[in-house]
């Protein structure tokens, strides 16, 4: 379990630095900050030429525009990665003096609870801002008549828009990290609290040679262990499953509304 806890330590400062297979130093959460201000950046200058009523700026029903939505989100999301920054510092320094005794390292797996939530949470917003900055690039695109400017470069921003896609995977993958190990830590503290082998449905069954004998001697697991119910998925967001889904819908039917008026263009250009 020390073990476990001491990864998820490691691994949530992996965050900030880290080096990859080839030995290279790679900074994952502010190495995406860094590729999602230059995406902003790269879309900037055609930004700059466009009224203040057009669609990437103008509020929809909701409210809200993604140009906004993203320069919003951008503060808070460099907010809470240097409170997770700081948070782990603090649990790194507390870990020097840790006592490894059982009831010592629970405490230990539950006051570590905090940095697995938080990375499941930064996540979230790495996937949220990128996909505000597709939709922003989309909106210039589809609605906005972007390509025709001059000050859309389209292969600059392609390139940014790749960097910050490969940014936010590696974010995600190091930061999913922390969550996993501290799982393991979690799941062994539920199922072993005093740190002694004991009957686990599912997992663990200690037996007697006479119960052995009543099944034949057979040593097949299932004889034994019984099957344990199946666990809901703990990470699954609902809510963030939905947003997913309303953002794919609207952008399904921008795509239908311009592919009906590409075909209405068509139709009469044929004189139907």
């Amino acid at each position: 379990m020390a073990r476990y806890c001491q990864r998820v330590l490691t691994e949530g400062a992996a965050c900030f630095t880290m080096h990859d297979k080839e030995g290279e130093t790679a900074e994952p959460l502010p190495g995406f900050i860094a590729a999602l201000v230059a995406l902003r950046g790269s879309i900037e200058p055609c930004l700059k030429t466009l009224s203040k009523d057009a669609p990437h700026i103008d509020k929809g029903e909701h409210g809200g525009s993604p140009l906004q939505e993203l320069d919003d989100a951008v503060p808070l999301f460099k907010a809470d990665v240097e409170a997770f920054r700081k948070s782990v510092s603090e649990q790194q320094t507390a870990w020097r003096e840790q006592k490894t005794t059982n009831g010592e390292l629970k405490k230990a797996v539950d006051r570590l609870a905090t940095l697995s939530e938080t990375s499941r949470d930064l996540i979230k917003q790495t996937d949220l801002l990128y996909k505000l900055a597709c939709r922003v690039i989309e909106t210039c695109e589809n609605e906005c008549n972007a390509r025709d400017s001059d000050a859309w470069v389209s292969r600059d921003i392609r390139r940014a828009r790749k960097a910050a896609e490969e940014a936010r995977a590696l974010a995600g993958e190091q930061l999913k990290q922390v969550r996993y190990f501290w799982k393991q830590a979690h799941w062994l503290t539920e199922r072993f609290p005093k740190a002694e082998l004991r009957d686990v449905e599912g997992l663990v069954k200690l037996v007697c040679r006479a119960e052995i004998a009543a099944n034949d001697w057979s040593l097949t697991p299932g004889r034994y262990v019984g099957v344990v119910p199946e666990e809901e998925d703990e990470d699954f967001d609902f809510e963030e499953t939905l947003r997913e889904i309303h953002v794919e819908l609207q952008d399904l039917n921008a795509e239908a509304v311009q592919l009906a008026a590409r075909i209405k263009k068509n139709f009469e250009g044929l004189g139907v």
